[in-house]
């Protein structure tokens, strides 16, 4: 098997069990800060949840862009084991936390020294041949995806079992166990730009965010992000209004969101496929459009099947936004500075993560929680718009070169 190939489906696979891994935690989240660590009020679970929820995505997004400057003097690889390594100790640490500011410590220090997805993104775009680009992004995002849906079934039952704390204990030592496997296999094929090419983090911003289409696919990938994840606070109490009853509605919200995940990993690379034989901006376009049309009905469903049935049908289209988006991003940068641009790319992912489950459930205390879908699409068409006013006046290039 080729080397990008083999590199290409072992990263797939040991970012599946690190998703897997990150998510096993988030379904007890808020009970193990009210039963574990002193918080009884309510409001204070809720709001402590939220915050340490995002604490994560906040340091990520500061941070990111210097691991991808380093990334790219030292490789790719050296940053995914850095990464796993030490996010394998500090989760496995989180396990013994005594109380809510112990617990908001670590995963601020968890969201600095991450970035594997990033750094393992940028080793598959910088090896992966130009015509297969679209397709490898299309893997790694449905093994992403498959981790996510996998890992808070996991965690729900063997929390059940086995009580919160170890949980953390278990997920440190997959992460662990993923990140030995990259160490063994994976081989890059590394060199070192001269010492005169080197640039720092200021530097890189400033020639990064002045080469167009860059800034355009930047608010692109926060845009998407945002809109997406707005709906994840509102989507329990959703369903517990479709079904009238409490009972069941935690059975029901997973199986609504398993069936978005389902989608996306079916579609995913399939919708590659199509970026690199038509042009990634079309599909990038097109399941923009799709999307944002899709979320229109969800707000208008009377019944929870008639709301399965349309997740499932986004999440055939929303596997085509951020792999295109990835895709893009390498078409359009040179390998010397793949690890930079996605170290800055990826700040925006988090930032999106981090203000659209807070601002979504902000506004649904005054648009409803059938609002949040509407604006949601709109955002979506909106940003559809930006595509094509940025991406299809003139051709890709890769304008960036060092300085």
């Amino acid at each position: 098997m080729e080397i990008w190939k083999r590199n290409l489906f072992v990263i797939s696979f040991a970012l599946c069990i690190v998703m897997s891994a990150m998510s096993m935690v988030m379904p007890f989240l808020p009970l193990f800060i009210q039963s574990e660590l002193g918080v009884e009020d309510p409001h204070q679970v809720t709001a402590w949840a939220g915050i340490v929820f995002g604490a994560n995505f906040l340091t990520a997004s500061l941070i990111s862009p210097l691991w991808g400057n380093l990334a790219d003097k030292y490789g790719r690889k050296i940053m995914i084991l850095r990464s796993g390594y030490s996010m394998s100790v500090i989760i496995a640490l989180t396990g013994l936390v005594g109380n809510v500011w112990h617990l908001l410590g670590l995963r601020l220090l968890n969201g600095t020294v991450g970035g594997i997805i990033p750094a393992g993104t940028a080793l598959i775009a910088s090896a992966t041949p130009k015509e297969k680009v679209g397709w490898a992004q299309g893997v790694l995002q449905s093994s992403t995806v498959a981790g996510t849906i996998m890992g808070p079934l996991f965690g729900g039952l063997l929390a059940d079992i086995i009580g919160y704390r170890l949980i953390f204990v278990i997920t440190g030592a997959l992460v662990l166990l993923s990140t030995i496997l990259v160490t063994v296999t994976v081989k890059e094929n590394f060199t070192p730009p001269p010492a005169r090419k080197q640039t720092s983090v200021r530097e890189d911003a400033k020639l990064i965010f002045s080469t167009q289409p860059l800034p355009a696919l930047f608010l692109v990938t926060v845009m998407i992000q945002f809109a997406l994840l707005s709906i994840n606070p509102v989507l329990p109490m959703y369903v517990k209004s479709l079904l009238g009853s409490p009972e069941r509605v935690s059975f029901y919200a997973g199986l609504v969101t398993a069936a978005m995940g389902a989608a996306n990993v079916i579609a995913s690379p399939q919708l590659g496929k199509l970026g690199d034989r038509f042009g990634s901006q079309k599909v990038l376009l097109f399941c923009l459009i799709a999307s944002a049309l899709i979320f229109i009905p969800q707000a208008m469903v009377t019944q929870v099947w008639q709301l399965v049935a349309l997740r499932f049908l986004l999440g055939m289209f929303v596997g085509g936004l951020l792999p295109s988006v990835n895709s893009l991003l390498r078409k359009a940068t040179p390998t010397h500075m793949t690890s930079r641009v996605f170290g800055f790319n990826n700040s925006f992912l988090a930032l999106g993560s981090m203000l659209g489950p807070t601002i979504g459930g902000l506004l649904a205390g005054y648009v409803s929680l059938k609002g949040v879908f509407l604006m949601t699409g709109l955002l979506l068409l909106i940003s559809s718009g930006w595509v094509a006013y940025s991406l299809w006046r003139k051709p890709l290039s890769r304008g960036v070169s060092p300085k």
